[in-house]
């Protein structure tokens, strides 16, 4: 039972986490492997339970959804192609290599976090313009959907630049977008991973809630503390658990 409540605690804070700067996933996944799980049931059962959060932020958009309608179609697939190739190679790698790959992982997440706006920024300001621009960032939307459903964490900077490319240049209509193309990888990556027979529904169903709560409360989180300060915290989480993993080998 305890298990249970210390995975609801750490969805809870990784939920509000997410609504705020991003990374919760940095929070719950080392959460579930010190409960125990397998490193590829820790990382389907925390996307899993996530969809749920990530539901809760596309419907919190909706209304936006009418003035991003020419790019939701494009976006969509681009990130549904990626996500079925991402959750297929997550399956089919050995828990033994995925073990091995995790401190990678998450030392890329944690470079998405501290770097991606610095990247995001030169990416739309001087590498790319015009119809080049265009199609590299469906181009980055299949890769954010292909890491989205391998492991996830940090890509919501990821969305943002290729939205960025696109010529989106209302934030909060990138959002909206953002929220709805998450919910789309979470949703399809959750579909085959439910085929795949590698989920811990007791974790998963534990976790669901805490994540929901955690979304709902990032709103008085985003109040009281500077996503620059929850970024902060959240890099340096990350850093201490990849190598701490990396030493466990």
């Amino acid at each position: 039972m305890e298990g249970y409540i210390l995975a609801f605690l750490s969805a809870t804070l990784a939920g509000a986490i997410n609504a705020v700067a991003g990374g919760g996933t940095l929070l719950t996944f080392p959460s579930l492997l010190w409960l125990g799980l397998d490193p590829i049931v820790a990382n389907i059962t925390n996307t899993l339970a996530l969809w749920v959060g990530s539901l809760s932020g596309a419907w919190g958009f909706r209304k936006r959804f009418v003035d991003v309608k020419g790019l939701i179609l494009p976006f969509l697939v681009s990130s549904l192609f990626g996500a079925f190739l991402g959750a297929l190679l997550l399956i089919r790698t050995p828990s033994s290599t995925f073990k091995d790959l995790v401190p990678f992982l998450i030392f890329f997440a944690v470079f998405l976090l501290a770097f991606g706006e610095v990247i995001r920024r030169y990416l739309v300001k001087s590498l790319l313009k015009g119809e080049k621009a265009f199609y590299f960032a469906f181009f980055l939307q299949f890769l954010t959907g292909v890491y989205g459903s391998y492991f996830g964490a940090g890509i919501g900077i990821m969305m943002l630049a290729s939205l960025s490319l696109s010529g989106m240049n209302n934030i909060h209509n990138a959002n909206a977008l953002k929220n709805l193309l998450g919910f789309s990888i979470n949703a399809l990556g959750s579909a085959v991973f439910l085929l795949s027979g590698k989920v811990s529904w007791p974790f998963a169903l534990s976790m669901m809630p805490g994540f929901a709560l955690g979304g709902f409360l990032g709103a008085w989180v985003s109040q009281k503390f500077k996503p620059s300060i929850v970024k902060t915290l959240v890099v340096l989480w990350g850093l201490f658990i990849g190598l701490l993993m990396m030493l466990k080998g």
